[in-house]
């Protein structure tokens, strides 16, 4: 299955995305990931990515596009995918539609996660990483043992600057103005699954999971 996962900033992506990806045997494509591999390795790419993501603004479609198409065109790849981070924009999904269409592919389903703005912030602006071993915490969720230590590795645990309050308000708004729209777009080709992301994990795991089924 070729898939498109869509939500804003703290929608719980990430979270679905593993559920789906265990049960539909196919590869996770995050471009959030792809990004911070090369800023973690201080490469010229994370470099540029690193000065968009901290001002909580979209890393340029001509960039964002040849690295996916890069990821797509793998292997691992030919039986299907998730995009997850990908496309935000309606230009850059056109790319990906001219693009599937090259090669003699489509899409089969857009899972849109909709969660309000006030339980969005509550997420994104509570959540901390650890510096050293990546792991995750959230202020009210699951707070570290020991104020900003890591319960795994002992490494610091830190807020990330694309977390702050008043990055995150901005990264919705950007999210709001740009990415939204795909909705719409997507719906027009009867493609668009929407669910609601403030219900429990495993219960809306559960639901879209039947709904590609029954697709």
């Amino acid at each position: 299955m070729r898939l498109i996962l869509l939500g804003p900033p703290g929608a719980g992506k990430g979270t679905q995305a593993v559920t789906l990806i265990e049960n539909l045997q196919i590869p996770h494509i995050s471009t959030g990931d792809i990004f911070r591999a090369n800023i973690k390795n201080e490469t010229e790419l994370g470099k540029e990515v690193k000065s968009y993501l901290n001002e909580g603004k979209l890393v340029p479609d001509e960039l964002t596009i040849r690295i996916v198409w890069d990821r797509l065109d793998q292997e691992d790849c030919k039986d299907g995918f998730l995009l997850d981070g990908f496309p935000r924009t309606i230009p850059q999904a056109e790319a990906l539609g001219i693009g599937l269409k090259e090669r003699g592919l489509e899409l089969d389903r857009v899972i849109n996660i909709d969660v309000p703005k006030e339980v969005l912030v509550k997420r994104l602006a509570g959540r901390r990483v650890c510096k050293g071993c990546g792991a995750t915490y959230h202020t009210d969720y699951k707070p570290t043992k020991v104020e900003a230590v890591c319960d795994l590795c002992g490494g610091e645990v830190i807020q990330r600057d694309d977390d702050k309050e008043a990055t995150v308000l901005n990264r919705i708004e950007v999210y709001e103005s740009q990415t939204k729209p795909l909705i719409d777009y997507y719906e027009e080709q009867n493609l668009t699954l929407n669910v609601d992301g403030t219900e429990p994990v495993e219960q809306l795991s559960a639901q879209i999971l039947q709904a590609l089924k029954d697709a």
